[in-house]
């Protein structure tokens, strides 16, 4: 039986998928858009998804829900008029992925914690067909450091993991030294990327074994930064100074205070 919330849910979506239909009808923005041309706009509207959700913005997360939940409805009105699939196909295809990919709940599988779903879950992508690898599903157009993330996450969810999360401590040490080595012998600018790629890439792994997402824990500290500098700047600018004519020592006295108006 369908609840009262979940039946004006399918009413509210159903008004949706009407309002699609007429705007790539009549209105002459709408009518020109490709899956192509929506594309960026898609990747724009995710990246303020994903800003609201770091502002902790719950309505901000309801708006950018719905901006997104419209490009789903928009590249599936497409595929209608493209006679290549509709809405209804797509969530049949979810649907039975989610009910196959979670047989710990539609089936007789007994999982004891997250870590044995996510490995179940690697399992049954690799027994599904086709050209399926451990790390073939990652995008290859991903940032780097959330690739990185996902690579080792995949790869753990086939047992490829330390044995000890404290065992990274030394990997991480050890491409420091290559790093700081290649420094200070080599003058190769491609040899010293890759090796500093290789600390990243082990501070990545340090942060997955200690529960931390080194994207989110990266833009804190980006947002921490400006928050800073623009305290810097303000109080800098208040004494009809400019950056550029103060010593690193003055910068530094007021930055120590800026610290301060983060409690």
């Amino acid at each position: 039986m369908i609840s009262q919330n979940n039946r004006e849910t399918i009413e509210a979506f159903a008004r949706l998928l009407e309002i699609m239909s007429e705007l790539r009808a009549k209105c002459p923005w709408d009518m020109k858009q490709t899956w192509e041309s929506l594309r960026t706009l898609t990747i724009e509207e995710t990246y303020e998804l994903a800003d609201a959700i770091i502002d902790n913005d719950a309505g901000g997360i309801k708006e950018e829900l719905g901006d997104l939940m419209l490009h789903l409805v928009f590249y599936s009105q497409i595929g209608v008029e493209k006679e290549a699939f509709n809405l209804r196909e797509v969530l049949d295809h979810i649907n039975k992925k989610l009910v196959y990919r979670h047989p710990h709940i539609f089936g007789d599988v007994e999982v004891s914690n997250a870590r044995e779903v996510e490995e179940n879950w690697e399992k049954i992508k690799l027994s599904e067909g086709g050209k399926k690898t451990v790390l073939g599903g990652i995008p290859a157009g991903l940032p780097a450091l959330v690739k990185a993330y996902r690579i080792q996450d995949k790869a753990r969810g086939v047992g490829f993991d330390w044995e000890k999360r404290e065992q990274v401590w030394d990997k991480v040490e050890e491409e420091i030294q290559e790093f700081r080595k290649e420094v200070s012998e080599s003058e190769d600018p491609e040899s010293m990327e890759e090796e500093f790629g290789d600390v990243f890439f082990s501070l990545v792994n340090a942060a997955r074994l200690y529960g931390i997402n080194p994207e989110n824990a990266l833009e804190r500290t980006n947002l921490k930064f400006i928050k800073r500098f623009n305290y810097l700047e303000k109080k800098t600018i208040a004494k009809g100074q400019s950056l550029r004519d103060m010593s690193l020592e003055e910068m530094d006295e007021i930055w120590e205070e800026s610290k301060k108006s983060d409690k």
